[in-house]
């Protein structure tokens, strides 16, 4: 059965007091971002009723930023911290410092009002009427993402954003606001993301598998194998990063992104071969030791992972803020609004604050709860997220990182039951064979299963297929179907994720719906 690392366990009421300091300090964020838009922004508004709801915007986009933060970025670090190529804190700090860079740096001065498309803004009748439903869109959002993060599931906050504008724009505007293309779309990425990643991750995983850890001679294979893999991952992560971290710096399109992709791909491979090569020669042929040769690619991919993710989903946060922002101050509705810099320093400060904070718990959920990770795995996990992004981008798919993330989690997971399942049918094969040979005694039957559970790959097979022979055709191999099967993925975490996934779009949205009637209902009786 699957066995998650368990952490050390503290008394109920260090357990309380720790819950309290974290609230504390999510309160004083959101404290700290009421006095800094009411003390240097809110004057530049003339309506008073704009500046309630510019104040209103700004703590409930703080309060997203900081759900964010706690749920979204776990993703990018969570493999990383349960394969031990980095601790929880070193890869806290290591995305608190660049999920803000790719804010501030590469988040872009121009946002779009509505994610995705998903509504029209112009069937809204009036600007206020859009700030309420903005307003209502982005609370919906970050209830549902601190509800997911309490329980435990790593959902989408784009999905979650897109649901919130999904429902108050229905509410604002009629059913014919929505564009129901795009929400087939979504619908769809909840198979195709977690499917493409799944995949993508298990097939690396299995290729490092047969070329790499089950050959004799593991190092020898892994010094020309482990270059190609850290070349395919510069390639991945090079070409990631120009279309989806700095595409608001400089517009590069897809073949140019390969094209350069592939040179970082040729600098890394010989980079890296005669490091490989050196690192190897002090390292026992085992596969603990092939694993420890991806620790430093790990690290570098969750920076870059960090750095796009910052670039583009801290959007999600102050999307509808600077929707907000650009209404209040134009009295118009636009399909597009700049960014001040406020604006993207309240999305920067609360997901790093958010994930600080809160983000442990879904750290560990995606790093060691739904399976056991090393760090060949994460690896592969990683490279799966870049990939999947790239091709899916390619194609015009709809895909969500976070789904990625998970299902190549997942993938790898159910790799690893399958591969075990099959060496367990070997390892029955020999028991059974052996016990039933009159020479041979039940100890040393059972020696003769040890030394082949402790053979080398060549012996191994050379040990089958001489078993396979002296079968004489019976089938015995096909009757081998009790094998124990090792359950080396979470089942129930499985479960609550999908489940969550499934939900998050109608709850955002009903939810949203909801909010908008309750403000407009409330505006509406003052008037």
């Amino acid at each position: 059965m699957l066995t998650p690392k368990t952490e050390p366990t503290l008394s109920p009421s260090l357990l309380r007091m720790e819950e309290l300091v974290r609230l504390f300090l999510a309160i004083a964020f959101l404290a700290a971002v009421y006095f800094f838009v009411n003390g240097t922004v809110i004057g530049e508004i003339s309506d008073p009723s704009g500046r309630v709801f510019l104040l209103l915007a700004a703590i409930v986009g703080g309060y997203m930023a900081l759900n964010i933060g706690a749920n979204d970025v776990a993703n990018n670090i969570g493999p990383a911290v349960g394969s031990g190529a980095l601790s929880l804190t070193g890869a806290i700090v290591l995305a608190f410092i660049f999920e803000g860079a790719g804010a501030m740096i590469a988040g872009g001065d121009v946002v779009s009002t509505i994610k995705n498309g998903i509504i029209d803004p112009s069937q809204i009748p009036d600007s206020e009427t859009f700030v309420w439903a903005m307003l209502a869109a982005l609370m919906a959002a970050a209830v549902w993402l601190n509800i997911a993060t309490a329980i435990g599931a790593p959902v989408s906050t784009t999905h979650s954003i897109v649901g919130g504008v999904l429902g108050a724009g229905i509410a604002a505007g009629g059913w014919g606001i929505a564009d129901w293309s795009k929400v087939q779309q979504i619908v769809a990425s909840w198979i195709i993301s977690p499917a493409m990643g799944g995949l993508i991750a298990a097939s690396f995983l299995y290729g490092i598998k047969r070329t790499i850890i089950d050959k004799d001679d593991m190092l020898a294979a892994a010094r020309n194998r482990v270059p190609l893999l850290l070349g395919v991952m510069a390639w991945a992560f090079t070409t990631y990063i120009i279309l989806k971290g700095i595409k608001k710096i400089i517009a590069v399109d897809m073949p140019i992104a390969l094209a350069l992709g592939f040179a970082a791909a040729v600098v890394t491979f010989f980079i890296a071969r005669p490091l490989i090569v050196k690192a190897s020669g002090a390292l026992e042929n085992k596969s603990e030791s092939i694993d420890g040769l991806f620790a430093i690619p790990l690290l570098v991919g969750a920076c870059f992972l960090s750095f796009a993710h910052g670039a583009n989903d801290v959007a999600n946060a102050i999307g509808p803020l600077a929707a907000i922002n650009d209404a209040l101050r134009s009295s118009a509705i636009s399909s597009s609004a700049a960014i001040p810099f406020w604006v993207m320093g309240v999305g920067a400060a609360g997901i790093a604050v958010g994930l600080a904070i809160y983000g442990p718990k879904l750290v560990r959920t995606v790093g060691t709860e739904i399976t056991e990770l090393d760090m060949t795995r994460a690896f592969c996990v990683s490279l799966a997220a870049a990939i999947t992004v790239i091709v899916a981008t390619h194609f015009g798919l709809p895909v969500s990182s976070t789904h990625i993330a998970v299902g190549a989690i997942f993938g790898v997971g159910f790799l690893r039951e399958l591969l075990t399942y099959r060496y367990n049918q070997k390892l029955e094969l020999v028991r059974e064979y052996m016990s039933e040979k009159k020479s041979q005694t039940e100890e040393s039957a059972a020696a003769y299963v040890r030394a082949f559970d402790e053979a080398s790959i060549s012996e191994k097979q050379r040990i089958l297929d001489e078993l396979k022979a002296a079968d004489k055709g019976h089938g015995r191999r096909k009757k081998l179907k009790r094998a124990y099967r090792e359950k080396l993925v979470q089942r129930s975490l499985l479960i609550k994720i999908v489940v969550a996934w499934l939900v998050t779009v109608p709850l955002s949205a009903i939810f949203s719906a909801a909010l908008f009637y309750m403000v407009r209902g409330f505006m509406v009786g003052l008037s």
